[in-house]
């Protein structure tokens, strides 16, 4: 059974930091693109960070040089470092899964081309 668990959330102010885990088990042999997801208040859910098997990296503009994703193979973990963090930043955050061809094959965006997802963790960002 594949279960991604989310960590980490929390409420902090303008400018503060917050590093989000992700545990994984479960999922097959293989390679994955393993992502980081963000639906705020009343908006849809949108991408955020991506990472592949050989550890290339992906980000959206408006994380770009405040996030940093990474991720621990031998503790089957995923993380999300947070820095900087904005009012905008606020919701809640999905890990999630998808398994790709090659270690260094490109993450999609999409967040419907992920099949495994964990549950969430809430971020606050107060002004």
């Amino acid at each position: 059974q594949v279960q991604l668990a989310e960590s980490g959330g929390g409420s902090v102010q303008f400018g503060g930091s917050l590093r989000l885990s992700c545990r994984v088990s479960g999922l097959s042999d293989g390679n994955y693109c393993m992502g980081w997801f963000h639906q705020g208040p009343q908006k849809e859910r949108e991408g955020v960070a991506r990472i592949n098997a050989r550890g290339g990296t992906y980000y959206e503009d408006s994380v770009a040089g405040r996030f940093s994703i990474s991720q621990d193979s031998a503790d089957n973990t995923l993380y999300l470092q947070m820095n900087s963090l904005k009012p905008n930043d606020t919701g809640m955050y999905y890990c999630a899964a998808l398994k790709i061809t090659y270690d260094n094959s490109y993450c999609s965006r999409r967040d419907n081309a992920y099949t495994h997802w964990g549950q969430g963790t809430q971020v606050t960002v107060s002004s």
